[in-house]
This record gives C-alpha cells, sequence and structure tokens, in this order.
C-alpha cells in the first residue's frame, strides 16, 4: 500500500486509509484510496471526483477537512491519468474513448469499492471535468447518492486559442477521420504561476508543482480532439433541461467568478435551468477552488460541511470574507 500513494515534504498522505487499484471498463486498471474519519460513528462517505489531470494526492488538505468533519471519502484517478492506466501508446497524451466510459467506471466504483466498504450515507463532491461525469450520470445516481456538490463543472470552455464552436468543430472532424488521438493544445502541466487560471495561491499552487516534480508520472499533457469531443458532446447533453428534470438530487452548484477555464455565465445559466441545484458563488476565485486562498475556499468548505449532512438550506457565503 505505501507505494500506491504518494507523499511529499510538505504534503503528507492523510492517516488511516486503504489504497488499491479496481478494474474498470474495458479493463483499464484505475487507482482508488478510501480515508476513514476518525470521528464514529462516521457522518457518511464522500465520493470524491477529480478533474482533468489531477490525481488523488493534489486533494490531501481537502480529504483531512472532510475526514475532521465526521466523512469518510472515497476517491479514484480518472482513466488516462494520476495513477491510473493510460489509454495510448503516447503516456503523456490525455485520452478517453467514451464520455461514457468514465460514467461507467464511477458505477463500478460505487459497486465494487464504496458500497462494500464504506460509510452510509453516500454523498459525492465533484470538480471540473468530475462535475461533468457527475452531473451526466445523476439521473441514475439518485438511488445512491444522497446529495452533490459540484465545483466548476466542466460545461464550456473560455480564454482558448479559438472559439468553441471552432474547438468543437476540429475536434469532432479529427475523430470522424480516425484521427482522435491527436493533441489539441499545448502541455500546461508545469505552467508558471503568473497568468495561471487555476488558482491566485502560490503557497498552494507550489505545493502541487511539487508533487508534479517528484512524480511526473502522474501528470499528462494536452487533451486529444477525441476526448475534447466527446467531454463537449456529453456536456451539451448534461446541460439540456431535458436531462436537468431527471435529476432529483439536491445539488451544491459552486461557481467561482474568475473562473479561468469555465465561464462563470455558463455556470449561472445550468444552476437557472437546474431545479435540484443551489448555486453559490465564490466572488474572486478562480477554477480551482479547493487550492485556492482560504478567503475563497473556506466558503466552498462551509457550504459543503453545511449542505452535505442533510440540511435543505445554505448561508450565502459568497461574500462573507470578501
Amino acid at each position: 500500500m505505501d507505494d500506491i500513494l504518494f507523499s511529499t515534504p510538505d504534503n503528507p498522505t492523510p492517516p488511516n486509509h486503504t489504497a488499491g487499484y479496481f478494474e474498470g471498463v474495458r479493463g483499464a486498471r484505475l487507482r482508488y484510496a478510501i480515508f476513514r474519519s476518525e470521528m464514529s460513528p462516521a457522518r457518511g462517505t464522500v465520493v470524491l471526483l477529480q478533474g482533468r489531470n489531477e490525481f488523488i494526492e493534489k486533494y490531501y488538505e481537502t480529504i483531512r477537512e472532510l475526514n475532521a468533519m465526521g466523512l469518510w471519502v472515497a476517491t479514484f484517478d480518472l482513466r488516462g491519468q494520476g495513477g491510473s492506466a493510460r489509454l495510448l501508446k503516447a503516456l503523456r497524451k490525455g485520452h478517453v474513448r467514451r464520455f461514457s466510459d468514465y460514467e461507467r467506471d464511477l458505477d463500478l466504483f460505487l459497486e465494487k469499492i464504496v458500497l462494500p466498504d464504506a460509510r452510509l450515507p453516500f454523498f459525492l463532491i465533484a470538480h471540473s471535468t468530475g462535475a461533468l461525469i457527475a452531473l451526466s450520470a445523476a439521473p441514475r445516481l439518485a438511488n445512491r447518492i444522497d446529495r452533490m456538490a459540484l465545483a466548476a463543472p466542466f460545461i464550456a470552455l473560455t480564454n482558448q486559442a479559438m472559439p468553441e464552436r471552432w474547438v468543437r468543430l476540429l475536434s469532432a472532424t479529427l475523430s470522424r477521420l480516425g484521427l482522435g488521438s491527436r493533441s489539441m493544445g499545448k502541455d500546461q502541466s508545469n505552467r508558471p504561476f503568473p497568468g495561471n487560471p487555476l488558482t491566485s495561491d502560490l503557497a498552494r499552487f507550489d505545493r502541487n508543482a511539487a508533487i508534479i516534480a517528484a512524480h511526473p508520472e502522474l501528470t499528462i499533457g494536452a487533451p486529444t480532439a477525441r476526448w475534447l469531443h466527446e467531454t463537449l458532446v456529453a456536456a451539451s447533453r448534461a446541460t439540456q433541461q431535458a436531462h436537468l428534470t431527471r435529476i432529483t438530487t439536491p445539488t451544491l452548484l459552486i461557481a467561482p467568478m474568475r473562473d479561468g477555464v469555465v465561464p462563470y455565465g455558463a455556470q449561472e445559466t445550468l444552476s437557472r435551468n437546474f431545479r435540484a441545484a443551489q448555486l453559490v458563488t465564490i466572488t474572486g476565485a478562480r477554477h480551482e477552488v479547493f487550492h485556492e486562498r482560504d478567503i475563497y475556499r473556506r466558503q466552498a468548505m462551509a457550504a459543503i460541511e453545511a449542505f452535505m449532512p442533510g440540511s435543505e438550506q445554505v448561508a450565502d457565503f459568497s461574500d462573507s470574507e470578501a
């Protein structure tokens, strides 16, 4: 188990955990971990879904805080990234064959790992691509997941080299031509702090960069055309009114207003069409709200703590520390 998860000097592995691998769709070897709270009895289990090019180690701080709330945390690296199996011979390419593979992996994780080994009730917290996976799968999760918190769901693109409609057209064309494994964009895994769209917190940015420097095998580069095509098609489908009305799980939408990856306006529009959702805006926060400065991050964590045990109301944290 010690060689499954990694620690760095300023990012130690939380205690009382189990780690291993399970078999996802098409035999993909996926790395997972369960982190247990010392509180007894536990208040439940959070299923944590990461964003693109993320990994379990990046969420140690958030996992510790959820454990302190009395919640277990069950998480896994998405296929093609982190400590999970890569899908192409070119290991740096961020690829997926079908977006539905992500959803089926989540189903298998719940069936094989979470339901047998974790503590009821089950909640879900997801970021970016993970939040899109949860949003897409939500109609069939109602009998297993009591509540969801979706942070900066990947439902649209902003600040790209070309308009989103061109990205959609180009990625779809390449995929149809059998060129879906071609990379689109630049490798941003080692981007500098100045001007980054992810976080305004230098200490957390440096901490995550130190993990990557120590374990570069956890990261991937630019997404492939197929990944973009599959993900953007899923985003279009999952944000349609017909889909959203099928979701009955109470949901918290955490929207960072200075998101440099997903336009805030798209997240706000989603909340208006999503009857089961409640919007919490984090004024000033960038895309990775769980890796942001305390003034922003605490708002998200406080909203989650109030919402997850079952309260129907979440206080307005949007400007509480601004």
